[in-house]
């Protein structure tokens, strides 16, 4: 039961998510997840700081670390380790990830 209901999170949470789109130039065909809505970082800065809006920064920790530049308020999560922390964040929020 507990995998039923982790294959159906990751569907919802394939339709929920916005990615910051960072690279201009790059065509839908050559992006993961084609389907997936985007969203540029232009329209992303006025949502900053909205409590109906998670943004989450799934970089790896090392190039996280290293990274001088993060988005204020983003929340840090190993992207490896979806199963471990997806549950403790509520569905009914917009969803970003970059």
């Amino acid at each position: 039961m507990k995998s039923i209901t982790k294959m159906i999170w990751r569907a919802i949470f394939g339709l929920l998510v916005l990615c910051v789109t960072v690279e201009p130039g790059l065509a839908a065909d050559d992006l993961p997840f084609p389907d997936v809505p985007r969203i540029t970082k232009e329209n992303l800065k006025p949502m900053l700081g909205n409590p109906n809006v998670i943004i989450f920064d799934v970089r790896l920790l090392d190039q996280w670390k290293e990274a001088e530049l993060k988005i204020p308020g983003a929340i840090h999560e190993d992207p490896n380790e979806v199963d471990s922390w997806l549950e403790k964040y509520p569905k009914d929020k917009t969803l970003v990830f970059y």
